[in-house]
């Protein structure tokens, strides 16, 4: 019964937690209404995504989140004093493609998102077979150490996560 009634648990809790967000309070008919729309759109959804991910792995999946928002902070700041530091000429522009070991594609779609979101990096194409990700950043001196950053902090963890 709870399987049919939450069939992506997580998807309403974040959508709940998303609404909130959204309307800017906290009352509790704000809850509620975010929490209806959590239990509606994935039951809705459910039909469309037969093989979706189990995750197992809550702490993990908490973990990685708050890797992430520090990364974006950080990013941020990094970004900032490239700009207004940081002459054209001395910055190191660079593509680089990341071979993925991830094999899934909701754990490729999150690691490509979640260099996208990271400011100074941009995920610009996903090979064809989902092999490796062609990445563009705004300053890589080392472009093998961004390569061997990104799947050491990122695609390790969302390997535990999803696979």
């Amino acid at each position: 019964m709870l399987k049919r009634l939450f069939p992506h648990p997580y998807l309403t809790a974040l959508l709940t937690l998303v609404w909130m967000l959204l309307d800017n309070t906290a009352g509790p008919g704000v809850f509620i209404l975010g929490l209806i729309l959590g239990i509606i759109i994935p039951a809705v959804t459910a039909p469309y995504w037969p093989d979706r991910p189990v995750l197992k792995h809550p702490v993990k999946i908490a973990a990685y989140v708050m890797i992430v928002i520090y990364d974006i902070i950080k990013s941020n700041i990094d970004v900032a004093l490239i700009v207004l530091f940081k002459s054209n000429k001395d910055r190191s522009p660079a593509w680089i493609t990341v071979p993925l070991d991830l094999k899934t594609p909701e754990a490729i779609t999150v690691l490509a998102g979640t260099i996208t979101m990271t400011p100074g990096t941009l995920t610009a194409d996903v090979s064809a077979q989902g092999h490796a990700l062609l990445i563009h950043c705004l300053d890589a001196p080392d472009p093998d150490a961004v390569r061997d950053d990104i799947k050491a902090r990122y695609e390790a963890r969302l390997k535990e996560i999803f696979e």
